[in-house]
């Protein structure tokens, strides 16, 4: 049959389900085309691949497990952003730690995973930790409220590519600035 898969069989053959009366003369040998049995056996060979998919869901969810061009969507699906160039085995580590990621995102913490999943790099995180907020009515603000992220990373790491993961993983009102360290 065209567009079967060769050797995969179906853990639920259809005609198992038959009434007894249609079961009559059904042998192992392979079936006849134009009976209903040759029938069911086509809709076995159609059905036999997405059953298999069905039924090792799982491993389609596990970014180690998951096939090459399966990768993109499991990341749309978890919301990273990947970078076209990256080698599959990248793709995977990245989905991997995305799960720590998404935890700590728009805290220190969590910028630095986003950075270490993107770049490979441990970046230096600076919040300055403002916000407007005063424990009297009306009264004035502790610190500063402005608000800023400052990431710093070792020479010679690209720069846009830190820009491009801290900004998806802060808070979006709060500016940020990228750097080198500086020796």
């Amino acid at each position: 049959m065209r567009g079967a898969i060769e050797g995969l069989g179906t853990p639920f053959p259809l005609r198992d389900g038959l009434p007894g009366v249609l079961l009559r003369g059904v042998s192992e040998a392979p079936l006849e085309a134009g009976t209903i049995h040759g029938l069911l056996a086509a809709f076995d060979d159609v059905l036999a691949p997405i059953l298999a998919t069905v039924d090792n869901i799982d491993a389609y969810l596990d970014p180690a497990l998951t096939p090459a061009d399966f990768l993109p969507w499991l990341a749309g699906w978890l919301g990273v952003e990947l970078d076209a160039q990256w080698p599959a085995e990248r793709v995977r580590q990245v989905l991997a730690a995305a799960a720590e990621t998404l935890r700590w995102r728009g805290t220190p913490r969590g910028i630095a995973a986003a950075v270490r999943a993107a770049t490979g790099v441990d970046p230096e995180v600076s919040d300055s930790g403002g916000v407007a907020f005063s424990p009297q009515a009306r009264g004035a603000f502790p610190g500063s409220p402005d608000s800023l992220l400052v990431v710093r990373v070792p020479p010679g790491t690209d720069l846009a590519a830190v820009s491009a993961a801290v900004a998806s993983a802060k808070p979006a009102h709060v500016p940020h600035r990228v750097e080198h360290l500086r020796r």
